[in-house]
């Protein structure tokens, strides 16, 4: 289970809920909270992206960051078969949620409606061949202008401020569209690639010819991982995700253990608060960077 979702994507038992803001953080907020001293925002936006921010009708309130290092445990597979490792994709939702959950914790606290520029890296560490750090850093915003439409405010259905990772630019354009941003969306999935045995490998030596259990393996862990970022933005009550982005790596250094995460690169998972205005000939228009 995730607090994104409501519900376990893998059909599995919810991991530990995300711990509390460090004491460190909230005086660090405490700092930032407008109307106290020193009242000095900060952010990771640029110049350009900190303006077209405030054209759209948003004010910076400071930096928010999450961060989790967890311990992958171990899930052997069977060395002839194409599988997913499931308690190791279920790591996998469990260490982002809490990092994205303590970034939103530290929005909530600075009062923000929302949280642009947001970025989730993933780092192995050189100290543990199986931990991985998982961090969510973006800038808090406060609606100063902009007009949330009917429903009357600009936090999402879970209730907590939207997040998304557009740059200022398209994050301006999204607004002026019609459209308000409701939560970054992710699937993921650790998946076991089959090997081949010996004889397969001298057998295609010197051949073009396709290596059909790779090819289904992949065409498996994509299907899985994008089957669960819909059903993210199905709970979110989204209209729809664009700007999808499918990265693959090896995971911590074992080369038959693919992770594919496919989430919205750019743009998050998106509702109408106001009127859509109308493109050429009075149509809908629609937001669909590239």
């Amino acid at each position: 289970m995730t607090g994104r979702t409501g519900r376990d994507v893998l059909g599995e038992a919810a991991g530990p809920p995300a711990q509390d803001v460090a004491e460190d953080a909230m005086r660090r907020l405490a700092q930032l909270e407008p109307g106290g001293k020193p009242s000095i925002f900060t952010s990771d936006l640029t110049v350009n992206e900190f303006l077209l921010v405030r054209e759209a009708g948003f004010r910076p309130l400071g930096l928010v960051l999450g961060t989790s290092v967890y311990h992958v445990g171990l899930q052997i597979g069977r060395w002839s078969k194409n599988q997913e490792l499931a308690k190791l994709s279920q790591a996998m939702y469990e260490a982002r949620e809490q990092a994205m959950s303590r970034m939103e914790a530290e929005a909530s606290a600075l009062g923000a409606d929302g949280v642009v520029g947001v970025r989730l890296d993933i780092e192995l560490k050189e100290f543990g061949s199986d931990i991985v750090e998982f961090t969510a850093v973006g800038t808090a915003v406060k609606a100063d202008g902009a007009d949330p439409g009917p429903a009357g405010t600009w936090h999402n259905n879970k209730g907590k401020p939207f997040t998304s990772d557009l740059s200022g630019q398209e994050f301006w354009t999204l607004i002026r569209a019609g459209y308000a941003p409701l939560d970054l969306v992710m699937g993921s999935c650790v998946y076991h690639v089959a090997h081949q045995r010996f004889t397969q490998v001298l057998g295609n030596a010197g051949r073009n010819v396709e290596i059909e259990p790779f090819t289904q393996a992949l065409y498996d862990a994509r299907e899985l991982a994008m089957s669960r970022m819909r059903a993210e933005g199905e709970a979110l009550e989204a209209e729809g995700i664009v700007a999808v982005r499918l990265q693959q790596h090896p995971r911590l250094g074992r080369p038959h253990h693919r992770v594919l995460r496919r989430r919205d690169g750019r743009t998050p998972a998106a509702r109408r608060p106001r009127h859509r205005p109308a493109g050429p000939g009075g149509e809908p228009r629609w937001v669909n960077p590239t």
